[in-house]
């Protein structure tokens, strides 16, 4: 006897989760979901009509529950804005150094699924919420520029997790700690000394 429905469908995305991200998703048939997840084909198509649908709704799981773990463990680390925004690259270097780790799940799945609108909705979903949080945690300290820094940031982030797959390279997301210091130090107004000693300098 199946569960209550909730459960059925949340037992469905974690063992899609779980097959999809270690081994591909069409690697994956849709009848080795159900059968790992224990549920009957007719029950699986009252949650998710299609294998599509099923991938768009891993996705979004998936980028949900990044975003929490990222948002929570920067607030819990830091305190003043620069700090929280290095932390981010503290918690990649975790998820990279965690067993089984195979690279950015909506990279792999733009590749597997480069037209297909549901799919590349829910890519496009994930691509928004580590820009806006970069800008949110810049946004105590405005400065020019800001959306130039986030993109980079971001493009830092994103260089990082593909190194970390392709070239398995463990501290891909230390050196991108790195680069993030260099940018943020960048961005910084020079200080009263640092001013006046330029000023007598140029005198």
């Amino acid at each position: 006897m199946e569960k209550k429905s909730g459960t059925v469908r949340e037992r469905l995305l974690e063992t899609a989760d779980r097959l999809f991200y270690a081994e591909g998703i069409h690697a994956v048939g849709i009848d080795r979901v159900i059968v790992e997840s224990g549920v009957a084909k007719s029950t699986m198509y009252v949650h998710f009509r299609t294998k599509e649908d099923l991938v768009a709704e891993y996705l979004r799981r998936r980028s949900d529950t990044t975003r929490e773990r990222v948002t929570r463990e920067v607030e819990a680390r830091a305190q003043e804005p620069e700090g929280q925004i290095l932390s981010v690259f503290d918690v990649l270097h975790e998820v990279i150094s965690e067993p089984g780790f195979r690279g950015c799940a909506f990279a792999n799945a733009a590749a597997e699924y480069p037209h297909h609108a549901g799919v590349q909705e829910a890519i496009a979903y994930d691509r928004t919420w580590l820009p806006a949080l970069f800008s949110r945690l810049l946004g105590p300290l405005p400065a020019d520029n800001d959306d130039e820094l986030v993109a980079a940031l971001v493009q830092v982030h994103d260089g990082a997790t593909a190194a970390a797959h392709i070239d398995h390279a463990k501290t891909s997301a230390r050196t991108a700690r790195k680069t993030a210091e260099l940018l943020l130090a960048a961005r910084r107004p020079a200080s009263t000394g640092d001013g006046a000693a330029a000023k007598r300098a140029t005198g």
